[in-house]
Parts: C-alpha cells; structure tokens; sequence
C-alpha cells in the first residue's frame, strides 16, 4: 500500500491551514456585525438633520421671554432643564423637533403661544484614536471631514493606512460602525480609528 508522498502531505496541511484561517475570519467578521451593525448606508455619513446629544451647548431663544433665553448644555441623562418647565428630552432630537417640544411644554403651562428657536452654540467633541501622532478628543467644527480630524491630530504617524478610517457612531442608542475614505465628512460625536497599513 503506497502513502502519500511528502509534498502531497504538505500541500494538503497547506489546504487546510488556508481553510482554516478563512473559517476564523469568516467568524470573527460575524461576530463583530453583531456587536457593532454596519452604518445604514453604504457610507457611513448619514444624511438628515443632526441629533443632539451629551456635551451639546444649546442656544435657546424664547422670543418674548428673556428670562428664558439663555445657552444650555445637554446632561449625561440626556436632557435640558430650562426654568418654569424643567427637563425635557433632547437626546436623538433634532433642533427642530426640540424646539417643538419646548414649545409644547411651555404652551401648556405657562404661555401663549411660544416661539422657540434652538440653535447649537457649541458641539460634543469628536475622538480620533489609532496611528495618528496626537490621538484623542477635539472640538468638533460642522463640515470637518476625516482628513480635518487626522491634522487636528497632528497627521499621520509612518505607518498608518492613510486612505479608509474605521468610523463609530451611536445612533438612536446603537453603537454602528462603518469604513469611510479620508475625504468623508464626519459629525459631533465620531470615533474615527486610523489603522495601519499592511504594507
């Protein structure tokens, strides 16, 4: 009975070492979808009106009520308290839908016909970790895109993979995450990961 010659046996070894590794890709990939769900969209910029959240520094202008207008922060919890009405909820809402329910608080107790405008006055920061010279967190400035965030950072460390960024993002309580060319905007809020690059 003939066995099977040596270089047959290493190339089979090679075939399953090679299935092998595709197989624990294959579900370490699966296992991250799970934990973070890709952006909706094929980019991770997601289109609409921006969502306040923690750290946002609102302007709140009640027209007739100066006692009311004033620049208010959203709290951890994820509200702002403003006089007469107390907190209401901000997290998720944009400034148009805010405005509506300031209003709408107001209008039931305490007066006639409110007018509200809601303006962001400051933004949460962003973070920028990874293979940039200065990693951490930045005030953010609206229409920064990720080759603004990597130059606040200090730029490019020599090794980093200077073309597709890892985003993250929390949207309505989820934490997504995407991949997106330098050129991409991204908002208040964004952890943008710079990798390295295999070669």
């Amino acid at each position: 009975m003939q066995g099977h010659s040596p270089e047959v046996s290493f190339g089979c070894r090679q075939m399953n070492f090679v299935r092998f590794l595709a197989i624990v890709v294959l579900v370490c990939l699966l296992a991250s979808c799970q934990q973070r769900p890709p952006l909706a969209t094929g980019s991770p910029t997601i289109e609409g009106p921006y969502r306040l959240d923690t750290g946002d520094q609102l302007r709140i202008v009640v027209y007739g009520q100066s006692e009311l207008t004033n620049i208010y922060a959203i709290d951890q919890a994820g509200y702002v308290s403003l006089p007469l009405i107390g907190e209401v909820a901000a997290r998720g809402a944009s400034t148009a839908e805010l405005e509506g329910s300031i209003e709408a608080a107001l209008a039931s107790r305490f007066v006639r016909d409110p007018d509200v405008t809601v303006e962001v006055a400051s933004y949460r920061p962003f973070f920028i970790l990874g293979e940039v010279n200065t990693p951490g967190q930045y005030p953010y400035v609206p229409g920064m895109t990720v080759e603004n965030a990597v130059a606040v950072a200090g730029g490019f460390t020599p090794r980093a993979n200077e073309r597709v960024m890892r985003l993250s993002r929390q949207l309505d309580g989820v934490l997504y995450e995407g991949r997106l060319a330098v050129t991409e905007p991204i908002r208040a809020g964004d952890t943008v990961y710079v990798g390295e690059r295999l070669f």
